[in-house]
């Protein structure tokens, strides 16, 4: 039901209580909570003696100007570094993005985390929050590139989600900071935006991420907000049976629905499975929100959790992941 944000690099004491609240899952990770790898690790394990080794952990490590953990970590280039490759040899770009999906996934999974968010499926069309987080701009290769990914971050023993549904890379605003609106026809989204979360979902993915846009020519809410993407289109259309999770509803754009508890209640009744409470300052109000609601049902939860996953020291004893990792950071120079 809940995601919750932490305020350190180390457990605090108070945190204990909100972790083991009733409707709280899972745990997302930023760069505030990061130091080393052997510091967030003894995070997490500090996260599993309180709530349990079924808790989620999760974070943002999709490459580029978006991957919270550094040091240690391999530096992964942005996504549209590989469509870039597409446009002059499409076999290779499709090796490079399950590769880049098998070295984030498996790093990731090593150190106990169970998914990122990733990877994403907007379109690179301008958008100020997306730019090079994108595959490409053409539908069709976004489409192949995230089948790839998606594939690879399987291969490493992780679920994929894909974000920002319906598609954010064709609205200029900035969603963390402004409200955004999308001003085009359904039949347009459809034909552009929507084809890579198609393609991805049917490789398939265990989760989707709604965006915060508003599309007013298909509802007079933000898709996370709105039971017409998510019922209509998302689940009836697309035929999408995992996991709906929301974008962060501290973000500036989430405001529509008011305040804290209501942006909640919002992302629920619209038929969000989990809601991102991504800043300290905001879980209190989201638990209080989540207090006697219903849980999330258990078959959309469960396949977030990671597969077994190689070790570091298997890691580094790998010779085929040097090869993945000299091919991909390659792509940043």
């Amino acid at each position: 039901m809940l995601i919750v944000g932490l305020e350190s690099t180390t457990l605090l004491a108070h945190e204990h209580a909100r972790l083991l609240a009733p409707g709280v899952i899972g745990t997302i990770l930023f760069s505030r909570n990061f130091e080393s790898r052997d510091q967030v690790q003894a995070l997490i394990d500090a996260v599993r003696d309180v709530a349990g080794d079924d808790f989620l952990v999760c974070v943002d490590q999709e490459g580029g100007r978006v991957q919270r953990f550094r040091e240690g970590f391999t530096r992964l280039p942005p996504l549209a570094s590989i469509g870039k490759v597409f446009d002059r040899d499409p076999d290779e770009a499709i090796r490079l993005a399950e590769e880049h999906a098998w070295i984030m996934a498996s790093e990731l999974r090593a150190t106990g985390v169970d998914f990122s968010f990733a990877p994403v499926a907007d379109l690179d069309r301008g958008s100020a929050a997306i730019g090079t987080r994108a595959f490409h701009a053409d539908p069709l290769i976004a489409g192949e590139l995230i089948q790839a990914y998606v594939r690879g971050m399987h291969l490493g023993g992780m679920a994929a989600v894909l974000k920002h549904f319906p598609g954010h890379g064709s609205v200029a605003a900035d969603t963390h900071t402004a409200v955004a609106v999308d001003a085009r026809s359904l039949a347009d989204i459809v034909a552009t935006d929507l084809v890579p979360f198609a393609a991805g979902i049917e490789t398939p993915v265990e989760a989707v991420m709604m965006a915060h846009v508003l599309y007013p020519s298909v509802d007079d809410q933000p898709a996370g907000f709105s039971t017409v993407w998510i019922g209509d289109h998302l689940r009836g259309e697309l035929g999408f049976r995992g996991a709906v999770i929301s974008d962060d509803i501290s973000m500036a754009a989430a405001a529509s629905a008011g305040g804290v508890a209501a942006r909640v209640e919002a992302h629920l009744d619209a038929g969000c499975d989990i809601v991102l409470a991504c800043f300290p300052d905001v879980v209190d109000e989201a638990i209080a929100a989540v207090r006697g609601r219903r849980q999330a049902a258990i078959e959309r939860i469960a396949p977030l959790r990671g597969a077994i996953g190689a070790t570091w020291e298997g890691l580094s004893d790998n010779p085929q992941r040097e090869r993945f990792i000299a091919r991909v950071t390659a792509l940043d120079s």
